[in-house]
């Protein structure tokens, strides 16, 4: 496979719109709800595999309804599967997201065997083969945060794998454990939030290069509706978004890996590789859910030349 994704696999079910929870029974009518493979690895590799990559997916669900529903959904979006653990008796980690108007995405959510992954549920072997490993939500799959997986990433990185990192929670325990990784990815991707929790930096600038000098090559923090900031040895670049009309925002940070991810694979230094991330997670936006509105490569770039 050209790209593993490892780490947190969730359902999400999102109505559009939603202005107000109803007292009572009431019900409110909505133009739609849809259920989804999201995560930071499930939903990454469904948009990886959209722009061109062979994917397979490592983590945990449950062995229940839902986690039928995720395996099959990814399986049709043309992600491995194979990989993936079943835990009887657990609940598959699900969110229920009602859509704002604006895009907003407040969330119920429960983590479900997310939580239980560990080094034994890889298949490490697969993992060396691969030309990219994509490690999604480490802080919330901390099992994996061990002197022994630490290895195999360095392992993998001395063979030439590009290893990324991206993040799920905005709790600061969760974040502050997820640092352990930092000296052992090539590239971290967290959000402005999660970034200024890290670090305790006043501003997603100070934030990036604080992280930077924890150990990985590159920082790329999102920032919405404001784009990105790009930290590298070289220094800080900001890569502004682009504009579309804006359905939900829900797998934007998702999508922004899986088009940096390709980016790299494509021979894209990072500053390009990061408005490649740009023009996935603008197509992502303008759709309901993690896996909408990203079709294939060409059309995803080529929001890059219409702006």
């Amino acid at each position: 496979m050209t790209v593993a994704t490892v780490g947190v696999h969730i359902v999400d079910i999102l109505a559009r719109p939603v202005e107000h929870i109803p007292p009572g029974q009431d019900t409110v009518l909505v133009d739609q709800i849809r259920l989804t493979a999201a995560g930071a690895a499930a939903g990454t590799a469904v948009d990886l595999v959209k722009l061109g990559n062979d994917v397979v997916t490592m983590g945990a669900v449950g062995d229940d309804e839902l986690g039928d529903f995720l395996v099959a959904v990814l399986a049709k979006r043309g992600v491995d599967v194979s990989r993936l653990t079943r835990r009887p008796g657990e609940q598959t980690a699900a969110s229920i997201l009602p859509i704002r108007p604006d895009g907003g995405r407040p969330s119920f959510h429960v983590p479900g065997a997310n939580l239980g992954v560990t080094l034994a549920d890889l298949d490490v072997e697969t993992l060396r083969a691969a030309r990219a490993v994509h490690l999604g939500g480490v802080d919330v799959t901390f099992g994996l945060g061990e002197p022994a997986f630490f290895g195999l990433l360095d392992e993998l990185r001395a063979d030439g794998v590009v290893v990324t990192m991206d993040l799920l929670s905005e709790l600061p325990d969760l974040l502050g454990m997820a640092r352990a990784f930092l000296p052992h990815v090539d590239h971290v991707l967290p959000n402005e939030s999660q970034a200024r929790l890290m670090t305790g930096e006043g501003d997603a600038r100070a934030a990036a290069l604080a992280l930077l000098a924890e150990g990985p090559r590159g920082v790329l923090v999102t920032l919405g509706e404001r784009g990105s900031l790009v930290a590298t040895e070289a220094g800080v670049e900001h890569v502004p978004a682009l504009k579309v009309e804006v359905a939900d925002t829900t797998g934007c940070g998702d999508a922004y890996c899986a088009g940096f991810v390709t980016g790299l694979l494509h021979g894209q230094d990072v500053a390009a590789a990061a408005r490649w991330g740009t023009a996935a997670a603008a197509r992502v936006a303008t759709g309901l859910g993690s896996d909408a509105g990203i079709t294939d490569l060409p059309s995803t770039l080529a929001l890059l030349t219409d702006s």
